[in-house]
């Protein structure tokens, strides 16, 4: 391209000099000011009509009054409900007591000159009547009452509470005082170190340990029901078993005061020396 053609050319004919311009490149550069400012304008054109176009329906067409189109609505929505007429009341007829027959007397007062007029009730006239500051007539059987009959009354108040009876052969586990061995527990040791002998068998083998012993401690003391929990074995629970058996009678344990059947727990240790 000579000088004087460069002057007068474009920057697209100067980046596709040498170049296939046919191939459409050439053309959307060379057009490309050309659709920009035809685009632009053209949204330009569209966003005013869109802004334009709700005035000039308003103006074409006027809306209805907002205030005239809220009444219609709730007219429309509103509902004549039947109004009910409230209940009539009647009032319960009044009764009347019947009145207490009264005779004046007055509480006496320290005057100077005393009325002529005034009377004081004897002792009879009180008997049937009320003292008052007025006397008037009244129904002398008014102040008695009418006592319910014997049979819409209710049940008679029982005046004693009755007492829950105890069954003779209940056996409580635990009470308010525990049976106890004559002399406390360290009499029992001493009783079952004197008493108690350690079988042979259980001697030749080795067998050593605890025996646990449960029995019924009765109301008079006595010890009936002997069974053994947990054993040894090697003649060690039938020697423990006869040793409680031998045993004098216990002091009762005892509930609310009075002596009742315990279920006693003894545990029996057998130790080789």
């Amino acid at each position: 391209m000579t000088p004087e053609q460069l002057q007068f050319a474009s920057l697209d004919d100067i980046v596709f000099e040498n170049r296939n311009k046919l191939y459409g490149a050439y053309d959307l550069r060379r057009f490309y000011n050309r659709s920009a400012n035809r685009a632009l304008w053209l949204g330009i054109a569209l966003f005013g009509a869109a802004l334009a176009t709700p005035m000039l329906y308003n103006r074409l067409k006027p809306a209805e009054a907002p205030d005239q189109f809220m009444k219609a609505m709730e007219l429309e929505n509103i509902k004549v409900l039947p109004q009910e007429e409230p209940p009539v009341v009647v009032p319960p007829p009044k009764v009347e007591l019947p009145q207490v027959p009264t005779i004046r007397n007055l509480p006496p007062e320290v005057v100077t000159e005393a009325p002529e007029d005034v009377t004081v009730p004897t002792v009879e006239d009180l008997e049937d009547k009320v003292s008052s500051d007025k006397t008037q007539e009244g129904d002398p059987n008014a102040e008695e009452v009418i006592e319910a009959p014997s049979e819409t009354a209710g049940p008679p108040v029982m005046e004693k509470a009755l007492e829950v009876e105890r069954k003779p052969d209940e056996v409580f586990i635990k009470v308010e005082q525990d049976p106890q061995f004559p002399g406390g527990m360290r009499n029992l040791g001493e009783f079952l170190q004197k008493n108690l002998k350690y079988p042979p068998s259980a001697a030749r083998a080795g067998i050593s340990g605890k025996v646990y012993l449960q029995f019924v401690v009765n109301t008079d003391g006595s010890i009936v029901d002997v069974s053994v929990v947990k054993g040894i074995g090697f003649g060690c629970d039938e020697e423990a078993i006869r040793v409680v058996k031998k045993m004098p009678s216990w002091q009762p344990g005892k509930q609310a005061g009075r002596p009742v059947r315990v279920r006693f727990t003894l545990p029996i240790t057998f130790t080789l020396e």
